[in-house]
C-alpha cells in the first residue's frame, strides 16, 4: 500500500479536514473530530490523537487531561483525499461524556434487518445475567453457575468436532454458533471482555508476522 504525502490532502477553506475515530478492537465508530495540518503533524509524530477544536480555536491532544489517550493505529484517507479515518487502541471512554463512543442516540432502526456484532451480544449476556430474566435458557444458565456453563461449552465442543468430521458444513457452522455462545456466556461469567480476546489475538498476529519475516529473511 503507497503511503501518500499529507500535502496531497485537501484541507477545507478553513484548514481542517474531518478525522473519522474509529476502534480497531471493536471497529466500533467513537467520535468524528477535525484536524487541520499542524494537528495532524503532531498526530503522526505523537502516535496519539491530535485535534482542532472548532469551538475553541485551538490544538487539543485527546487524553491530555482526562488520561484517555487515543493511540494511532493507522490513518487513512478517502478516495477525495478529504476526509481520515483514524483507527486507534483507546485507553478510556471516548466521549466527554464518559461512555464508550460519542454515538449513542439511535435516530432510524429497520424492521427487517439486524445489526448484529459479537459486542452487541457480549452486552445483551451481560444484561441478562444482571437481570436474570424469567423463562430465559442464559438467565438458567448464568443460575447454574460456572460448572454447568462449562459443561455446556464441553458438549458444544463435541458438537462441533462431530460435525466437522462428518465435513457438513452447515451442521458445522450451526454448532459453531453454539459453542460461541456458550463460550460467550462463560466469558460474562468470568469477567472476561471481548476485548480481552481480541487484544490476545492481536498479540499473537504480531508475534506471527514477525515469524513469518524472520522465516523469510532466513530462507534469503
Amino acid at each position: 500500500m503507497t503511503v501518500i504525502n499529507i500535502e496531497e490532502l485537501k484541507f477545507d477553506e478553513k484548514g481542517l479536514i474531518p478525522a473519522v475515530v474509529v476502534d480497531s478492537l471493536s471497529k466500533k465508530v467513537l467520535t468524528v473530530a477535525y484536524m487541520n495540518r499542524e494537528s495532524l503533524g503532531i498526530s503522526m509524530e505523537k502516535g496519539l490523537c491530535c485535534f482542532y477544536s472548532r469551538s475553541r480555536q485551538e490544538l487539543w491532544l485527546k487524553g491530555e487531561t482526562s488520561g484517555n489517550f487515543q493511540h494511532i493505529v493507522s490513518i487513512t484517507a478517502d478516495c477525495d483525499k478529504d476526509a481520515l479515518v483514524v483507527m486507534v487502541e483507546k485507553d478510556g471512554p471516548a466521549c466527554h461524556l464518559g461512555t464508550d463512543s460519542c454515538f449513542n442516540y439511535p435516530v432510524y432502526q429497520s424492521e427487517e434487518l439486524n445489526e448484529f456484532s459479537l459486542d452487541g451480544l457480549y452486552d445483551l449476556l451481560v444484561s441478562r445475567k444482571e437481570l436474570l430474566p424469567e423463562g430465559s435458557y442464559t438467565t438458567y444458565l448464568f443460575q447454574k453457575g460456572i460448572d454447568k456453563i462449562l459443561k455446556k461449552v464441553g458438549e458444544e465442543c463435541t458438537e462441533v468436532i462431530i460435525a466437522g468430521k462428518a465435513d457438513d458444513k452447515k451442521e458445522t457452522v450451526y454448532e459453531i454458533a453454539d459453542l460461541a455462545y456458550h463460550v460467550m456466556v462463560m466469558m460474562v461469567e468470568m469477567g472476561i471482555s471481548v476485548d480481552d480476546v481480541r487484544r490476545e489475538l492481536a498479540s499473537r498476529h504480531v508475534i506471527d508476522h514477525k515469524v513469518k519475516q524472520e522465516k523469510m529473511t532466513g530462507n534469503g
